[in-house]
Parts: C-alpha cells; structure tokens; sequence
C-alpha cells in the first residue's frame, strides 16, 4: 500500500477474548494498518463503529446476544459504512451467505495463516471482495438449499427483474461470475479481454446495486433455479 497513506484503521469484533487479542497482535504488528477498537458482542460493535469511523470492522458471525449477522445488516443500512470482512470457520458457517447478501465483502477464517488475514483486510479496505473463484462456486452451492415453491418463484422473479436491465454480454459476464470464474478465466470463455470484462463487471455493480461479485452471482442463481 502507500506509505503516506493514514494506517488502515481496524475494530475487531468476537466474542473470545483471545481471538481478539491475537488478531490485535497481528493486525497492530505492520505499518500500514491499526486496531482502533474491540467489541465482544454486536451491540458494542455498534457503539464503538459509531465512535472510532473505522475502515474495516472484522465480524466474528456467532456471537451471544446480537449476532454478527444483524450487526452486519445494521451497519451496512448507516451512511458510509465500513467495509465488513466475517470471522468464520466457513465449514460450518452458512450464515455467512446472509451476511454477503446484506453487503459483507468477504469472510476469513479464524484459523488463516496471519499473512492471509492481513492481506483480506487491506483487500477489503481497498473495496474488493475476499473471495476465491472456487470459494465463490462454494458459497453458491451453499446457498441452494430447500426452499418453498412460493419463496423460490418469488425468488427468481425479483432476480430475473434486476437481470433484465443487462445487456447480453453482461448478462453472459454475470453468469460466468456465478460459475466461480476470475477475470482471465472471463476473458477466455467470452473472448473478451480482461479490461472488458472489468468494464462489464463495472456495469453489473452499477445496475443491479451490488456490492460485490458474490451478490452477483446469488441473484443469477435465483433467477436461474
């Protein structure tokens, strides 16, 4: 990052103290970022989010009390926001898949090698998703799990309603993103190049007010299914 950029400034957010305190040690340990607060549960969260204005807030999902899922929710509804990256162990975590619906930019696994978790949260704060390709196909996966028959068309005719205002190409750009496909693998399928298909993932953000490819790829998956 730039070295005369302001340190990156961080709230952690877990219920487990020792999370916190070992997050706080690797976050506080490099030049670039800071930890500016901590919150044991989603109602301080909201009250130091509100004092400290940090970049990132680092959600721990399961926590007693309010949950990192409605925190997430209510955070993400206030003007300028932070940037939200879940703590999760992804394996057993589907609440997840709410909190990237409601806006969260990623998820890190608490037990990530430090370097990884550093480099989610400066990716986060630079405003881009902390997801894999092959996490992205994932979390889809996941997210297809028994449903009614009225919420399902429901489902899909609100998706296939924000669809409608794509063009083909970008249509084709978002369905390539819900295959779990990164720009190059894009590029190659649509015979495009990758400023191309950034332009047209520009595009998809734009119109179907997404915040990041996730929610792209959840509102192919309604309408499709």
């Amino acid at each position: 990052m730039d070295s005369e950029r302001e340190p990156v400034r961080v709230v952690i957010v877990d219920d487990e103290q020792l999370v916190r305190l070992a997050l706080r040690l690797v976050i506080d340990g490099e030049p670039d970022l800071t930890v500016v607060a901590e919150a044991a549960d989603g109602d301080a969260a909201l009250t130091v989010v509100d004092e400290q204005r940090p970049d990132v807030v680092l959600m721990d999902i399961r926590m007693p009390g309010r949950d990192g899922l409605s925190t997430t929710r209510e955070l993400l509804t206030r003007p300028a926001p932070p940037r939200v990256l879940m703590l999760t162990t992804f394996d057993s975590d589907d609440l997840v898949l709410g909190a990237l619906r409601a806006g969260a930019l990623g998820f890190v696994l608490k037990d990530a090698p430090p370097a990884r978790i550093l480099d989610a949260v400066r990716t986060v704060a630079d405003g881009n998703p902390v997801l894999s390709p092959a996490a992205t196909a994932r979390v889809i996966a996941a997210a297809t799990g028994p449903q009614s028959s009225e919420a399902r068309r429901s489902s899909r005719e609100a998706a296939r309603k924000q669809l409608s205002a794509l063009t083909e190409r970008e249509l084709d750009t978002a369905r390539a993103i819900a295959d779990g496909l990164g720009n190059p693998e894009i590029a190659e399928r649509l015979n495009i190049s990758i400023a191309t298909v950034k332009a047209h993932t520009g595009n998809l953000f734009a119109k179907l007010t997404v915040e990041n490819r996730v929610q792209i790829a959840l509102l192919v998956r309604d309408a499709e299914h």
